[in-house]
């Protein structure tokens, strides 16, 4: 049986609960739900890539990105994204931000894709990513 693999960039904060980043079995690589935090640094606190949707959100797809590199998955190997965000109004330009990231990553097929509004994620954060590869 194939050994359950987490995956965490290092590059990447420590999360804040008994999770990983991301967590590779066999040919399946689950990436946890990614925010908008920049690359970490010793001994400080996460920073979030800016205020804006645009800014947290291109982190963020750079954030799933890291994981998936990290175990040995592409942008072509993602089956599926979800995308959480925390007002509905942000839609539309969420939309436009995915579009433009996805089209610079010259993807084959486009992966299936949900967008829901959720208003749990900590006061600033505006996006919430996450993605499921099959590798090979």
């Amino acid at each position: 049986m194939t050994e359950k693999t987490a995956v965490t960039p290092p590059a990447h904060t420590a999360p804040p609960a008994a999770f990983s980043h991301g967590v590779r079995k066999g040919n399946i690589l689950q990436v946890a739900g990614q925010v908008g935090f920049l690359p970490a640094v010793g001994g400080q606190p996460p920073t979030v890539a800016g205020p804006t949707l645009r800014e947290q959100t291109l982190q963020t797809l750079e954030n799933v990105r890291s994981v998936l590199e990290a175990g040995g998955a592409g942008w072509d190997d993602v089956m599926m994204i979800r995308v959480y965000l925390t007002d509905t109004g942000h839609f539309a330009e969420m939309n436009e931000i995915y579009n433009a990231y996805f089209e610079e990553q010259a993807l084959k097929q486009a992966p299936a894709a949900r967008t829901t509004v959720y208003v749990g994620l900590p006061a600033g954060l505006l996006v919430e990513i996450d993605a499921l590869a099959v590798l090979g």
